[in-house]
């Protein structure tokens, strides 16, 4: 650690920085931007959302009891400032890397990591549950926070939480980190909701005379609570009265403050701390906060990748133009392309707009294209409502975040067989965001759902005909590929072709064995295919395309000539491509040998995609033995 970092090489743990006096708390947290700014810039992470948050970790530490107070971080992205405070300052270094520390709360990482929190909107509920176990064990004293922002307050779950949260008057502290953004700008009426409390004229003279007051030195006239509590009262009398939708919640709300003003942030906490039951405290911040490129350009730089310290320059990566395309920008691409045929269709997004590339349509057909905050749930139904009226809808969300709009799947689009087309972004491993990210569970938890049919494409032309067919088919549609780049560039302008649904296709005859693949990861079996036929191996070679409906009469011809199937996938074993196939060949009284090749049983956590392909045995060398192996056994 550098000698420049005086006063964070004296923080260890919490009790060193509740050593220091209020006065150098600007210098630590300076410190602190600067280090953050220092690793990110050459292993890169989830940078803008932490450098906002920084003041708000070193308030919250200095004035709490942690461990033995709860803090609960939402989303955990903005949580870096608190890792570092929390005894892993050298640990930083290798965050989101293999074996190093995970770029989100992880209970079993640290015991100052109450909850775990890779997905939006879960802290209320999660504090709320500590809180009424506090009180179960009569303990009044312990606070429960939660720190909830990067958009995650649209989230129909923080909603839920501040309505129990509310009606059960626990001890609950809920700090509202508003910057406005998610990884794109906030959307929705909360959104709207939150800048008019920060614009009031009135409200915010009141506001500055508070704070005002709290900058003198504590006296008798004027101690925090009485302050707080003419707040309080002011605002029930301000231009805002009858307004305040977390008032009428059962939260006493504080605020606005600005969440950069440390010694206003210790001042007020300290007397939050006295007050009990469910209080909210609105924080405003700036995304980005201390490096100037991150400040103006908020979105480019949630995770920019690589960037020169000094200047905040991102350091691009030159491709050559033969370098392939990412999916996600030829799903934008083909969107577009859809959209000017079809005036019908229409995109859909939980604040994943610029990741998943429907920023694209969003500037082309405005009208037309629908960020929805992040609220995967109401994502899906919206689609549903959409598609009742004939419209046909494609509602892209990472696969990671499908999960939690699982019940409308079921029963608000599968059931009444409503034609919304689900592109499932960032599908099996996606590298260092790590466990709570990987897209491992897609291809199983759909595959047992009435009337949807499930798709995942070879290549990128694979990936503009799905969907074109999608348009076509009339029913449930789900389109899963991965993060990153695809195949070759031979898809651009390229006439859409309609594939007939439910049928795979054959790569390459052989004998022996077959490898029976669907989605991008049959590239590998393709590249494993080219290097046995130097050892004179020729093996069979097949695209799926389909897991729902599976293909059964290509099947049957493969189990005829292949004694030995492979299937391979990248996703976990269990109940997808290699559970459909084990049904198949029981369910037909078959009897050829079958060996599936996918993801363990387990959580997988952060690392390079490559890595992991190796600890899940998805990388070409592990796939040769396999194949080598079985063939041993033919012959």
């Amino acid at each position: 650690m550098s000698e420049k970092y005086i006063l964070l090489n004296q923080i260890n743990s919490p009790i060193d920085l509740k050593k220091l006096k209020p006065e150098q708390l600007n210098d630590l947290c300076c410190e602190l931007q600067d280090y953050i700014i220092e690793v990110m810039s050459v292993n890169p992470g989830h940078l803008g959302s932490s450098l906002g948050a920084i003041e708000l970790a070193v308030a919250m530490h200095y004035v709490f009891d942690t461990p033995n107070d709860k803090l609960v971080w939402d989303v955990g992205h903005q949580a870096y400032a608190h890792k570092i405070l929390t005894g892993r300052r050298e640990e930083f270094r290798n965050i989101r890397k293999k074996d190093g520390i995970s770029g989100f709360p992880k209970m079993e990482e640290s015991k100052y990591d109450a909850f775990g929190g890779g997905h939006a909107s879960t802290s209320i509920s999660a504090v709320l549950g500590m809180a009424i176990a506090a009180a179960l064990e009569g303990n009044q004293q312990r606070n429960h926070v939660a720190i909830i922002g990067d958009g995650a307050m649209t989230g129909g779950l923080a909603f839920e939480g501040l309505n129990n949260a509310g009606a059960a008057q626990a001890n609950v502290l809920v700090i509202l980190n508003d910057n406005n953004m998610a990884i794109d700008h906030n959307v929705g009426a909360m959104s709207t909701y939150l800048a008019k409390r920060t614009t009031s004229e009135s409200y915010n003279k009141f506001k500055d005379k508070i704070w005002r007051l709290f900058s003198k030195k504590d006296n008798e006239a004027y101690p925090a609570r009485r302050i707080i509590q003419q707040f309080q009262a002011a605002l029930k009398g301000s231009l805002l009265k009858n307004s305040n939708l977390f008032e009428a919640l059962g939260f006493r709300y504080f605020g606005p403050i600005d969440g950069h003003d440390i010694l206003t942030m210790v001042k007020v906490l300290k007397g939050l701390q006295r007050i009990q039951g469910p209080k909210l405290l609105h924080c405003v911040t700036i995304k980005g906060k201390g490096l100037k490129e991150a400040e103006k350009s908020q979105v480019l730089y949630h995770a920019p990748g690589k960037f020169d310290r000094q200047t905040g320059k991102i350091i691009e990566t030159f491709l050559s133009p033969d370098e392939p395309e990412k999916y996600q920008k030829v799903f934008g691409i083909t969107i577009c392309e859809l959209a000017r045929q079809n005036p019908h269709i229409v995109g859909i997004t939980p604040a994943m707009a610029t990741g998943c590339s429907l920023d694209l349509m969003m500037k082309e057909f405005p009208n037309r294209t629908f960020d929805v905050g992040i609220a995967e749930q109401h994502a899906v139904t919206f689609s549903a409502g959409l598609a009742c009226d004939g419209y046909i809808p494609f509602c892209n969300i990472y696969s990671t975040f499908l999960q939690r709009s699982y019940d409308q799947i079921i029963h608000d689009v599968a059931l009444q067989k409503l034609p919304v087309i689900f592109c499932i972004d960032r599908a099996g491993l996606v590298g260092e965001d790590g466990a709570t990210h990987h897209g491992n569970f897609d291809l199983a938890f759909l595959r047992c759902i009435p009337n949807l049919i499930i798709s995942s494409p070879l290549n990128e032309r694979d990936l503009r005909n799905l969907m074109y067919t999608a348009t076509l088919a009339k029913n449930p549609f789900a389109i899963r590929y991965p993060r990153g780049k695809g195949v070759s560039n031979n898809w651009q302008n390229t006439p859409f072709e309609e594939y007939p649904i439910g049928k795979g296709i054959c790569l390459q005859n052989g004998e022996n064995v077959a490898v029976i693949s669907i989605g991008h990861i049959g590239n590998s079996a393709i590249k494993v295919a080219q290097q046995l036929q130097n050892e004179n191996m020729q093996i069979g070679l097949f695209d799926m395309r389909f897991l729902k409906p599976l293909d059964e009469q290509l099947l049957c011809e493969i189990c005829q000539h292949y004694p030995h199937l492979i299937t391979l996938e990248n996703g976990c074993k269990i109940g997808g491509l290699g559970s459909a196939v084990s049904e198949f060949l029981l369910r037909n009284n078959l009897h050829n040998s079958l060996k599936i090749i996918g993801i363990e049983d387990k959580f997988i956590e952060q690392g390079d995609v490559n890595q992991l392909q190796q600890e899940c045995g998805l990388d070409v060398q592990n796939i040769v033995r396999c194949i080598k192996e079985e063939w041993k056994k033919s012959v």
